[in-house]
C-alpha cells in the first residue's frame, strides 16, 4: 500500500468520524435532527433551575418537543419551546419544571388541560413554579439545625444544668418525699371503688341499682314535662302581652286606649275635687266630717227623740204624735 492510498484511508475515516461526531451532538444535544420543524412557544419562570438548551418537553409524561433557547427577558427566565406539529396543548395546561428522578436532568412538563382551545404558535403558556431541591435540602438543613436545638433543651431539661437536678432528678425526689401520701390516696381510692362496686352511697347505688336509675330517668321526664309546661306558659303569656299591646281586653284598652284613659284622668280629678271639698267642709257630708257644732246638734236631736219615744209609753196615737211634735220643736 503506497503512502497516497494510506492518506486517503486516514482523511476518509477522519470524515466519517466528524459525521458522526456531528450525528452524536444533533441527537444528544437537540432530541433530534428536525430542529426547526414543529412550533415554538415561550415559557417563562423566576428560574429555571438548571434547565438547558434541548432538555426535554413532556406532556402528562410523553415526549412532545425539547427546549430551543433559554434567555432573560424582563428580570424573569425564557424558555423557547419547540413542539411538535401533531401536538397541541391546551390552552389551559400549566408548564412547571420538573426533574426525572432525584439526580436526573429537568425538563419541561405540561399537564393536559380541559379546554377544547389550544395555544397558538409563538403564544405564552401559563407556568407554575415547582419545589426547587436545593431550596428543599436547604430547608431539611434549617428544620435539622432547630431539632438539635429542641432536642438540647429538652436534654437540659431533664438531666439539668449548671448543677441543678434534672425533671427526673425532681420527679424521684416528690415521689420518695410524698411517698406516703400517695400510699394513702391510692388506698383511699381502693376503699371509694370497693364501695362503689359494693354499692354504697349515691355513686354505688347509680352504678349497681337499676332502680336508681329509672327513677333518675323519670325525674328526667318530669323536667321534661314541667319545662314543656313552662314554654306554654310563657306562649300564653306571650299572648296576653300581644293582646294587650293590640288594645284587646280592659287591660289593653285602658294601655293604649287614650280615650278610656282620658276618662281615667277625669275620674281622678273628680275625686279630688270631691276630697278636696270634704276637706274644706264644703257641703252636708263635708260639714258633718269638718263642723263639730253640727254633730253637737245631731246628738241634740237623736237625744230628744230618744226621751220622746221614751215618753210615749201608755199614750194614744194622737197623743203620741203631739207628745213627739212637743218635744222636738
Amino acid at each position: 500500500m503506497n503512502n497516497a492510498q494510506m492518506t486517503a484511508r486516514i482523511g476518509l475515516f477522519f470524515l466519517v468520524g466528524a459525521v458522526l461526531i456531528w450525528i452524536t451532538f444533533e441527537a444528544l444535544h437537540n432530541g433530534g435532527f428536525h430542529r426547526h420543524s414543529g412550533y415554538t412557544l415561550t415559557a417563562r419562570f423566576d428560574t429555571l433551575k438548571e434547565l438547558k438548551v434541548g432538555d426535554e418537553v413532556r406532556m402528562a409524561g410523553v415526549l412532545v418537543g425539547s427546549v430551543e433557547t433559554t434567555s432573560l427577558v424582563n428580570h424573569r427566565a425564557e424558555a423557547v419551546l419547540r413542539i411538535r406539529s401533531e401536538v397541541q396543548i391546551a390552552r389551559d395546561a400549566t408548564a412547571t419544571i420538573s426533574s426525572a428522578g432525584l439526580l436526573g436532568t429537568n425538563y419541561i412538563s405540561f399537564d393536559l388541560g380541559t379546554v377544547d382551545q389550544f395555544y397558538e404558535p409563538g403564544a405564552e403558556v401559563q407556568t407554575k413554579a415547582s419545589a426547587d431541591l436545593n431550596s428543599v435540602m436547604a430547608q431539611i438543613g434549617d428544620l435539622s439545625h432547630k431539632l438539635e436545638a429542641a432536642f438540647s433543651s429538652i436534654t437540659n431539661i431533664t438531666q439539668g444544668e449548671n448543677g441543678q437536678p434534672g425533671l427526673f432528678q425532681r420527679l424521684d425526689q416528690l415521689v420518695a418525699d410524698n411517698g406516703a401520701n400517695v400510699t394513702a390516696t391510692i388506698s383511699n381510692l381502693h376503699e371509694i371503688t370497693t364501695k362503689i362496686n359494693a354499692g354504697q352511697g349515691t355513686i354505688g347505688r347509680l352504678v349497681n341499682d337499676p332502680k336508681m336509675h329509672d327513677e333518675i330517668l323519670a325525674t328526667v321526664d318530669e323536667i321534661k314535662a314541667d319545662a314543656t309546661q313552662a314554654k306554654a306558659f310563657i306562649a300564653d303569656a306571650q299572648g296576653i302581652v300581644d293582646q294587650v299591646k293590640s288594645g284587646q281586653g280592659a287591660l289593653g284598652t285602658l294601655v293604649y286606649n287614650q280615650e278610656a284613659g282620658n276618662n281615667i284622668k277625669r275620674v281622678a280629678q273628680n275625686v279630688r275635687e270631691l276630697t278636696d271639698k270634704l276637706n274644706q267642709g264644703q257641703g252636708t257630708l263635708g260639714r258633718l266630717i269638718n263642723d263639730d257644732s253640727l254633730y253637737t246638734q245631731t246628738q241634740g236631736v237623736l237625744k230628744k227623740a230618744d226621751q220622746a219615744f221614751d215618753s210615749l209609753g201608755d199614750s194614744s196615737a194622737i197623743s203620741a204624735v203631739g207628745v213627739a211634735a212637743n218635744a222636738l220643736f
